[in-house]
């Protein structure tokens, strides 16, 4: 059987992929940034594939290719719109942790600078606010272990992933 995978989950900017690769790192793990599995897939970023596509068709994508994953003692790092994928999610909560990596809106906000660049799905009309009050539940749902990231150094966080995993 293949050893649990860790999966982290939140919003943009809340750190997963440079806390995975830390967190990979100090586990002896693989790591895996499923963005860059969508740009490869797509052979586009991601922002270029949401102008393109629109916001709905991108999470189809974001979806199809999260449930591709088949990964063991892999650190996964998520896009923060994983979580609208229900299947996506089952999938990599059946072989993996999931861990909610959790800040503050404001925090996020100073974080991200301009939306545009960083691929962020923003539907029509709605705000970092409004896109925060949108998920924070669904990372709720989905997290097996919520780690409150305000205020604390990246090793910090990791320390503390491992010891809420092992």
């Amino acid at each position: 059987m293949k050893q649990k995978n860790i999966v982290l989950i939140g919003m943009p900017g809340a750190g997963k992929s440079t806390v995975g690769v830390v967190l990979a790192k100090k586990l002896g793990f693989a790591f895996l940034d499923s963005d860059l599995l969508i740009q490869s897939r797509e052979g586009k970023l991601l922002h270029e594939i949401i102008e393109e596509q629109g916001v709905e068709k991108f999470w189809a994508i974001e979806e199809e290719t999260n449930l591709l994953i088949d990964a063991g003692r892999t650190v996964i790092a998520t896009g923060g719109s994983v979580i609208y994928g229900s299947r996506a999610m089952e999938h990599l909560g059946q072989n993996g942790v999931i861990v909610y990596l959790q800040l503050s809106c404001e925090e996020i906000a100073r974080r991200l600078g301009d939306l545009s660049e960083r691929g962020v799905t923003l539907r029509e009309g709605q705000t970092l606010e409004t896109l925060y009050a949108e998920r924070v539940p669904l990372y709720e749902k989905y997290a097996h272990v919520t780690m409150a990231c305000e205020g604390l150094s990246i090793r910090e966080i990791v320390e503390e992933i491992v010891r809420k995993v092992r």
